[in-house]
């Protein structure tokens, strides 16, 4: 999988709303009936909504990733903020910890590695298209439905359950798998990111409101045409 830029926290927005879109087929019969069916597919749509840009870091930061994504053909891992539903095992936000490799060695610079508060793993292999999954829990919360994660920047939510045995769950997730999961992944719970597109062309425009207290919002869509690609 090729290398991606990920949308920084400096440019944190004041609210994050990750939403699927839905796709269902359908149409009005000469009776009127309007039968809606549901599919596997879908996408995400993510609003990063009052972003500030206050500082000249801030400014230089969005214009240079602007220039990066030039209009809706780039690509960038957005953040799906998921706190809300996270399942920590305390049932409060647990921030990331810090901690050594499993040699007790630390980065080049000696900085220890961070280590997210949730440690979820697939039990055994999820095909691409698959529209369930099964999870193993390391260190959550034991209610894994209705959650969002992702792994290798494809964003899932988790649906219903379909099997509990121990502390593994199968549960239905949207949209459909992306990219085929390995056995034994570490999913990303803590904060788990999208791969999208900007939703506009011009969804990145700025300009200088003199108060100095600016804030931006932005859309972004999921990049499907990426995982569509991989898959080909």
């Amino acid at each position: 999988m090729a290398d991606f830029i990920e949308w920084p926290r400096l440019l944190a927005p004041a609210e994050c709303r990750p939403n699927p879109v839905p796709f269902t087929r359908g149409g009005r019969t000469l009776g009127g009936v309007n039968p809606s069916v549901r599919t596997d597919l879908g996408f995400w749509s993510i609003e990063l909504k009052n972003i500030p840009v206050h500082s000249r870091e801030q400014r230089q930061t969005w214009q240079a990733i602007r220039r990066y994504l030039g209009g809706k053909a780039g690509v960038i891992a957005v953040p799906a903020w998921s706190r809300d539903t996270a399942p920590y095992v305390s049932g409060e936000y647990e921030p990331p910890g810090e901690t050594t490799h499993d040699d007790d060695t630390l980065f080049d610079d000696g900085t220890p590695y961070t280590q997210g508060a949730i440690s979820v793993v697939t039990d055994g292999v999820t095909p691409l298209s698959a529209t369930s999954i099964r999870l193993r829990i390391i260190q959550a919360d034991t209610n894994l439905v209705g959650v969002r994660f992702s792994y290798a920047h494809a964003l899932y939510e988790t649906g219903p359950v379909i099997s509990i045995d121990g502390d593994i769950w199968e549960v239905t997730i949207s949209p459909s798998v992306r990219a085929l999961i390995p056995a034994g992944s570490d999913l990303e719970f803590d904060f788990p990111t999208c791969l999208c597109n900007l939703e506009d062309d011009r969804g990145m425009d700025g300009g200088l409101d003199t108060t100095g207290f600016e804030s931006r919002s932005v859309t972004f869509v999921e990049a499907v045409d990426y995982w569509s690609n991989v898959d080909a």
